[in-house]
């Protein structure tokens, strides 16, 4: 897949934390300036923990190896699945199993966590 087709995203690959470090969400959340803007915040075993600040829709996507957990921190979620959407309202969750088809949307500014394996690719397979 090109990822300068996804240059409106800005998804950074890079841990931004360490372990036995305070991790002080909503700083992050308010020093965010773009409209998309996912980082990988901390490895747990095999895990990622990643924030994203989102206004607006991703593109359809899937991920073959890996299931992707969503938790709305703030915000309204919408998860596009073929033939429904679900509607995540602060402080829910819901689980995407590797190899189903999703976009997520979000109407205005929303904080999402994500929980994924270290090996997915944000922008999908």
């Amino acid at each position: 897949m090109n990822e300068d087709k996804y240059s409106e995203y800005s998804i950074n690959t890079e841990i931004i934390c360490e372990p036995l470090e305070i991790i002080d969400i909503p700083k992050i959340i308010d020093e965010s300036k773009r409209k998309w803007q996912n980082y990988p915040l901390i490895e747990v075993n095999d895990c990622v923990v990643r924030i994203g600040i989102i206004e607006g829709e991703f593109h359809w996507h899937k991920h073959d190896r890996e299931d992707e957990f969503f938790y709305v921190i703030d915000g309204i979620l919408f998860i596009d699945l073929q033939g429904e959407t679900i509607k995540l309202n602060q402080k829910q969750g819901f689980m995407i199993p590797k190899g189903v088809s999703h976009r997520t949307r979000a109407p205005n500014r929303t904080s999402i966590l994500m929980v994924e394996g270290r090996t997915v690719k944000p922008t999908g397979d």
